[in-house]
């Protein structure tokens, strides 16, 4: 159930038109801006991921909301390995730079690339773009993402292909586990709450919340073939559903608040 007022009072709405949402685009020009200046000299990707890292827990701040992170240990298991969680808004990509601890790439939809800013970042950073409509073109892109995970790069991957337009978990698409069964590397279920209060689909109005990253048990798949691709999505399906509602459950059992 969301916690986000509707309608959102009108307070939220001015304060996100006239500061939040301003602020948000000049911190998004001004990082993708030195991004894209770093990149001819940033072959690594490491100066681009730490402004990458730097705007993400700006934007978080301009939300007026605050990040925990839990299940940290999972994030530090594996120095190579597929994160994949449930995708809520435009907000869970600084969620995630913020929370994980390390450089990644992260696949996204190619309809991000012509966009200002973020997508000379996307392209100049190396992360990459999936078309999830073309097959063809679909199939290239993962093996884009295998050759990044053999040469030691981590991936991050939301299965559901966009976001949702309720908050309730969306069916998978098998590209997270395939890339980690071709790559022989684990995959690792990831939970995003309060994300989708914040700043649900179609909507530019910002509502502070505290925002969770969950991480889960690594699903090993060392051994498997591509054949079992639909059975690892469901496991990892349902490794981010029980997170999720384990989250419901200890919100339903916290303390009412003293008046």
């Amino acid at each position: 159930m969301s916690g986000r007022p509707d309608p959102l009072p009108r307070f939220y709405r001015w304060r996100s038109n006239l500061l939040q949402t301003p602020a948000f685009t000049l911190a998004t020009a001004v990082c993708g801006s030195i991004s894209l200046l770093m990149s001819p000299f940033d072959k690594s990707g490491r100066g681009q991921h730490r402004v990458a890292r730097f705007w993400a827990r700006l934007c978080i701040w301009i939300s007026g909301s605050n990040l925990t992170v839990r299940g940290e240990e999972n994030l530090r298991k594996h120095p190579v390995a597929v994160y994949a969680s449930n995708h809520t808004s435009y907000m869970d990509t600084p969620v995630v730079f913020a929370a994980l601890p390390f450089q990644f790439r992260i696949l996204a939809k190619k309809e991000l690339w012509p966009i200002a800013f973020i997508g000379w970042y996307l392209r100049r950073s190396g992360q990459i773009p999936i078309d999830t409509v073309n097959t063809h073109a679909t199939l290239s892109s993962l093996g884009v993402g295998v050759k990044a995970l053999r040469a030691g790069m981590p991936l991050f991957v939301f299965p559901e292909g966009g976001r949702t337009p309720t908050g309730e978990l969306q069916p998978f698409l098998s590209g997270a586990a395939y890339l980690a069964i071709r790559a022989q590397v684990p995959l690792v279920p990831i939970a995003l709450t309060g994300i989708y209060d914040l700043l649900p689909i179609h909507t530019y109005h910002f509502f502070p919340s505290e925002l969770t990253l969950s991480a889960g048990k690594p699903i090993e798949t060392k051994g498997l073939t591509v054949r079992k691709t639909d059975e690892v999505t469901a496991q990892l399906r349902a490794a981010i559903e029980e997170m999720l509602g384990e989250h419901v459950a200890e919100g339903k059992e916290a303390p009412a608040a003293v008046p």
